[in-house]
């Protein structure tokens, strides 16, 4: 027996990096050579030690401390992402080319002009002198470019229609006109007020999202990450199809510390799709269960692909109410997952791991327990109602104390000046989008757009609704009505309208800006803001798994050898629970419990008609319960599952009436079937 996994399968970091930036467009950077490749990187190792300091020393003042970090980030997008993939004539300096450090140099100038004139505009807000005008002009420019290098076209093109809506909404016909603004109050605007680029999401990503990056890239460096996989591999390892049960827990472990689900994806991916397939899982699945698995990671407390900050800004909440409410549905995603690659093992008769591939437990334990002693530091910490950025400060300090004592996994310095070089690394693109972001918000809060947006949902929600009256006047008003159907309409527009949003923009940049428009149209049919928020929340990221863009799952089927498109298919149906489950707690928002008037035998029958019928949805799905079932026999029980899972008490029951004599059916001819030779 062995005390650990095989070298073979110890998470290889340098790989998984290598892997990730060749799936991730925010981790392609440029190559670096001479005095840029000692430069950069040394401010790149800079700008986590400001954070790390600000975090427990003290956050600066804010214009001072959003300028520093934004100048800081946008500039360096210049130095490390090139313009285009072919090499563009003209001289380089350290393999940067002389129109990118200049551009660096303007980026910078742009965004420290604010607060050296701060005190200045409380006169000029609303009436901005010439400078102001330019520098915002320039601001703006730069900041649509340093977006287009870091995460391709997706964002800047829905900023320049956003910015167009802003200065000619006055051309448009219908709900969404408004008077139109002039270039000079535009400016002022989105560059000047807190309400643009230099408005809440840039604050968060500065104050909050920095440091939780950084902390779970020390987390993983110092072992947290190998020391998940391996008790996953002990808990799921030996059963039925157990590398892809392993894929399933590790990856939901890795996701409380990993804010992305591309580096989820390669991290675990890396161990767990070989091994997926040398078991006989087919390629494609083996992809699509690590792709669904990673995804997850983006919905699971305590970092949420950082979105968890945002939201907790926007609704002014603790974010312990915040990691709570998240709980339960995160467990259902899983629980979906895992459901799914259960059955599929059991019905082509897929085995666990090898013994001698399976950690000891005891052993696991003694060496990898002293990891966790930052997580656990900054759970409590965060319970305790200590700010986030303190608690990570604590956190990212225990990482760094743990490793450097820890004799199984020591840090060396090369491995912290890395770990602060890759925190860096990661936090940029989310940095360059939060700012891109901004000038979304900015428009929306300059026109009103919002609510605009909002009345247009729900009108036609209520429009689709008044066309199926006819149908509704033969159902009982207890099973549906024209309220419920109302709500349900609206969150399927949304549901549509936050999945197509998703292509391509990172979560926290993805959710800033549904919150901004799709989340009023939910709150106004009664959906508690909590429950609002997390619905845009858990359907942007869905993104991740539906193609054609759903890049986890590009990134997963790289691994497997496996066809992108059939993966991203594949993955889709095993995250189907992310689906369907935010329609729940939209209409029955005790699931999350932070709410008012809790009720525990609400929560209780919520929750347990939920994961039943999540159950039976993988069963329905797979074609597999007892044995293998017709398709006319799985299309019943998709049906019987989706009526279970609908909060609705007379569907709930007309689900469970409607599954139990086809699991005795099929359990029956189980037992008449003949035994395997």
């Amino acid at each position: 027996m062995t005390t650990g996994l095989p070298p073979a399968a110890k998470v290889d970091i340098a790989r998984a990096e290598e892997l990730e930036r060749q799936f991730d467009s925010e981790m392609r950077f440029r190559e670096l050579t001479g005095f840029a490749a000692r430069a950069i990187p040394f401010l790149l190792v800079s700008l986590s030690v400001f954070h790390y300091y600000t975090a427990g020393f003290g956050i600066l003042t804010e214009h001072w401390h959003k300028a520093i970090h934004l100048s800081a980030v946008l500039g360096l997008i210049f130095l490390m992402f090139p313009a285009t993939r072919r090499r563009l004539p003209g001289p380089t300096f350290g393999g940067v080319p002389w129109f990118d450090w200049l551009l660096a140099a303007a980026m910078v100038a742009a965004t420290m002009y604010l607060p050296l004139v701060f005190e200045e505009l409380t006169f000029r807000i609303g009436m901005p002198d010439t400078t102001d005008i330019v520098m915002g002009t320039l601001m703006l420019i730069l900041t649509l470019e340093t977006a287009r290098r870091s995460m391709g076209w997706a964002l800047p093109i829905i900023v320049l229609i956003c910015v167009a809506y802003g200065l000619w909404g006055n051309h448009i016909p219908g709900v969404l006109a408004h008077p139109g603004s002039s270039w000079e109050g535009f400016i002022s605007h989105v560059y000047l007020t807190q309400e643009g680029i230099f408005g809440i999401p840039v604050m968060v990503v500065a104050t909050y999202v920095f440091h939780f990056v950084l902390f779970g890239v020390l987390a993983t460096r110092m072992g947290l990450g190998q020391f998940f996989i391996d008790m996953a591999s002990i808990a799921a390892g030996r059963f039925a199809g157990g590398p892809a049960k392993v894929a399933v827990f590790g990856s939901a472990l890795f996701g409380m510390i990993s804010g992305s689900a591309i580096a989820n994806t390669v991290t675990v991916g890396t161990l767990t799709i070989p091994a997926m397939k040398r078991v006989g899982y087919r390629p494609q699945f083996a992809a699509a269960v690590e792709a669904a698995a990673s995804a997850g990671g983006q919905i699971t407390p305590p970092i949420m692909g950082a979105a968890a900050f945002v939201m907790i800004e926007f609704l002014n909440i603790p974010l312990t109410t915040l990691l709570i409410a998240a709980a339960v549905p995160a467990f259902m995603h899983f629980w979906g997952v895992f459901v799914q690659v259960h059955f599929e093992a059991k019905k082509f008769g897929l085995k666990g791991l090898p013994e001698d591939e399976i950690p000891r437990f005891w052993p696991t334990l003694r060496n990898g327990w002293p990891t966790t002693i930052p997580l656990v530091l900054l759970l409590g910490a965060i319970i305790d109602g200590t700010t986030p950025y303190l608690a990570a400060f604590y956190a990212i300090t225990a990482c760094i104390v743990v490793g450097f004592l820890n004799p199984r996994h020591r840090l060396t310095v090369k491995d912290l000046w890395d770990s602060f070089d890759i925190g860096a690394r990661y936090a940029i693109a989310v940095g360059s989008a939060a700012a891109a972001v901004g000038v979304v918000v900015g428009v929306i809060t300059l026109t009103g757009a919002g609510f605009r947006i909002s009345f247009m949902v729900t009108q036609a929600a209520a429009s689709t609704v008044a066309a199926l009256e006819p149908v509704l006047a033969f159902l009982p008003s207890s099973i549906v009505d024209a309220q419920s159907l109302a709500l349900f309409m609206t969150l399927l527009f949304v549901a549509l309208v936050c999945i197509a949003m998703g292509t391509g923009i990172p979560t926290t940049a993805l959710y800033i800006v549904l919150a901004a428009i799709a989340a009023p149209a939910v709150v106004q049919l009664g959906v508690p803001p909590l429950a609002a928020h997390l619905f845009i929340l858990y359907y942007g990221v869905l993104a991740d798994l539906t193609p054609p863009v759903c890049i986890a799952a590009y990134a997963a089927a790289g691994i497997a050898g496996a066809d992108p498109f059939k993966t991203g298919n594949t993955a889709f149906r095993l995250g189907l629970a992310k689906a369907t489950v935010p329609f729940v707690f939209a209409y029955s928002p005790v699931m999350l419990i932070m709410v008012d008037n809790f009720n525990f035998g609400d929560f209780l029958f919520t929750t347990v008609t939920c994961a039943i019928g999540v159950l039976v949805l993988g069963i329905g799905t797979t074609g597999y319960a007892f044995t293998h079932m017709g398709r006319g026999s799985q299309a019943l029980l998709v049906l019987a599952a989706l009526l279970m899972i609908s909060p609705n008490g007379p569907l709930t029951i007309a689900g469970f009436s409607l599954a139990a004599p086809l699991l005795a059916l099929n359990w029956m001819r189980s037992r008449a079937a003949p035994a395997p030779a």
